[in-house]
């Protein structure tokens, strides 16, 4: 994520996603009522019954609706026309939908911005600049190995292997191949690796890598492509493969987090509290130390962004959940709002 012009009186801050995740921040940053300004098309028609053309127009609006496609790569941004220009092509008050994809920028205005969007935008600006997946494409001659940054792929390693099936250290040439591979996944900060080719090589590999180290065997995720080549890579991208690893890993997050938490109901420990009553009146005693609160409860409702507000004035971690995950199923039964809390508090 990219940001750009900042204006406080207007309540204006542009943003350039830079990829699938970024989409996925500026959605949740979205709630009716804001305002969008983007560069988009607009279908102009000389008389009625023409066909009409396409004219390219920048437009403001005002959202209604914003639904994020992983799949497609792209946000949807729906809501009636504010403004625009060329106002030729323009019509005040049609519905119209922006659609932004990595690489185009958008203006956000909101009457408030909160610190819980300020700081989203700030983890996606980071995010954006650490490598966080990596993926290794083989065979048995070839491997190459590129992580996924903010700002795209970068491929770190492409290594040839000497072994041949007829060579009588072939074996032996195959595990020192495996071992130059095993030497870069160790030494790769990201939280997931993905392993893929098109025969038996990524199988071969992962029994290598478990009996040498468990715990990296651990990160890995095994998947198909049809060749040890960058466009290999580029396959496991366009089949979306990385996005769903992405969005599983902060689905575990949230489950442990939920463990946690119904654990904590489990034993009646006091040390769990959910719904709008329970969860204000630990955050006035300061009781609480992680907030859990459903993306679209946040986005809908005014009660508990305030009390958003309230937990990060008072230093409470704060975990927005996403709606369409596993944990965020599971907190919607209590209400999708739930608190870990600190130290116990009176009835």
């Amino acid at each position: 994520m990219k940001i750009g012009k900042q204006d406080v009186s207007e309540g204006e801050i542009r943003l350039t996603p830079e990829n699938t995740e970024d989409l996925w921040h500026i959605e949740r940053l979205l709630s009716p009522g804001d305002r969008v300004l983007a560069k988009t098309w607009r279908r102009f028609k000389v008389s009625e019954g023409d066909a009409g053309e396409k004219k390219p127009v920048t437009i403001k609006l005002a959202v209604e609706k914003a639904e994020f496609s992983r799949f497609a790569n792209r946000l949807r941004v729906s809501g009636k026309i504010i403004s625009g220009e060329p106002e030729e092509f323009v019509q005040l008050g049609a519905y119209h939908t922006i659609d932004i994809e990595p690489g185009y920028p958008l203006s956000i205005f909101k009457d408030r911005w909160l610190s819980h969007h300020l700081d989203r935008i700030k983890q996606a600006i980071a995010e954006t600049k650490r490598p966080k997946i990596g993926m290794l494409v083989l065979d048995e001659s070839r491997a190459i190995y590129a992580t996924l940054r903010g700002y795209g792929v970068e491929y770190e390693l492409e290594l040839e292997a000497s072994a041949s099936k007829r060579d009588e250290k072939f074996e032996e040439k195959t595990r020192a191949f495996f071992g130059e591979i095993l030497k870069k996944l160790q030494g790769s900060q990201v939280s997931r690796i993905i392993v893929a080719g098109p025969g038996f090589g990524k199988e071969n590999l992962m029994k290598f890598i478990k009996e040498k180290d468990p715990g990296l065997a651990k990160k890995i995720i095994l998947e198909h492509c049809s060749y040890a080549e960058r466009s290999g890579i580029n396959e496991l991208l366009k089949k979306g493969v990385v996005s769903k690893v992405a969005a599983e890993e902060r689905a575990e997050n949230e489950l442990m987090l939920m463990e946690k938490f119904t654990s904590e109901l489990r034993k009646d420990s006091g040390l769990a509290a959910y719904g709008l009553k329970e969860v204000g009146k630990a955050l006035e005693l300061s009781a609480v130390d992680t907030l859990m609160v459903q993306d679209e409860l946040l986005r809908n409702s005014k009660e508990v962004e305030l009390l958003v507000e309230e937990a990060e004035k008072r230093k409470a971690r704060l975990v927005i959940f996403s709606h369409e995950s596993d944990g965020g199923r599971e907190l919607a039964g209590f209400g999708g709002l739930a608190a870990l809390l600190r130290f116990r508090i009176g009835q």
